[in-house]
């Protein structure tokens, strides 16, 4: 089987990458740092023996997408997963002192990245008679949080392709998948942060937060589902948070 996966340089992309290569799957991995996606494809390949497609490029960008998409060679087009990982959250600030670039950013990757990989994909796998669209969410597609607004809006947007795809995509058979992390430690605050390394540190601070390995296991397990279940969507939480505002810090 193949599995296709978006923002494979890092955190849950990297983690799910490895799963499934661990598990036996081909893997697809692509992300914007070729030097990252070599040394991944490479680790993926003498480790657990499975073929690797690695493509460099950047969600934002049709023009890359398409090119990338149809740059995959014949054998790799019988895609079975798609996991659409690649996002982030770029600064936090009240809705009047936005940065525009910033919103522009998370929007272009996390709604329009996510569709361009889709509308992409899905074809592909209506022709081949089967599939599963996993996307990526998060909590803040559920509820918002002071100053997350832009960030809050296109994890929104998330939570409802996702269930738009699955209706879209019901009579092809094609099984779709949302999953919603809580607070995790990756890269996210990092990037969010502007690379403000003691900033980043501060937001897990007194917590046991998510890690990659728990998003890429839940992704594991929803995708590996007997053929007549289908998880539409999951939340998932450290067990010190209850939702976007409350934690509990030790």
């Amino acid at each position: 089987m193949i599995v296709f996966i978006t923002g494979a340089t890092a955190g849950f992309g990297k983690a799910t990458a490895e799963l499934f290569a661990k598990n036996g799957y081909n893997v697809i991995v692509t992300g914007r740092r070729k030097d990252r996606l070599d040394t991944l494809s490479a680790e993926l390949k003498s480790k657990y023996k499975v073929d690797v497609l690695s493509l460099c490029f950047d969600v934002r960008h049709l023009s890359e997408v398409q090119s990338a998409i149809a740059s995959i060679p014949p054998k790799w087009k019988k895609i079975d997963i798609l996991v659409n990982n690649a996002g982030l959250a770029v600064g936090m600030g009240p809705i009047q002192e936005g940065v525009i670039d910033d919103w522009e950013q998370m929007i272009d990757t996390n709604v329009k990245g996510l569709l361009y990989m889709t509308r992409s994909i899905a074809p592909m796998m209506i022709e081949n008679g089967k599939g599963h669209i996993v996307n990526i969410g998060s909590i803040a597609g559920k509820e918002v949080y002071a100053n997350g607004n832009v960030y809050c809006a296109s994890k929104y947007a998330v939570d409802a392709l996702n269930k738009c795809m699955r209706i879209d995509l019901l009579p092809h058979g094609i099984k779709v998948t949302a999953i919603n992390p809580g607070i995790a430690e990756t890269e996210f605050s990092i990037v969010r942060f502007k690379g403000d390394a003691e900033r980043a540190k501060s937001v897990y601070k007194g917590l046991n937060p998510l890690t990659a390995e728990d998003i890429a296991d839940t992704i594991f397990w929803a995708a590996t589902r007997p053929a007549h279940v289908n998880i539409l969507d999951i939340v998932i939480t450290a067990a010190a948070q209850a939702n976007t505002t409350n934690f509990i810090r030790h």
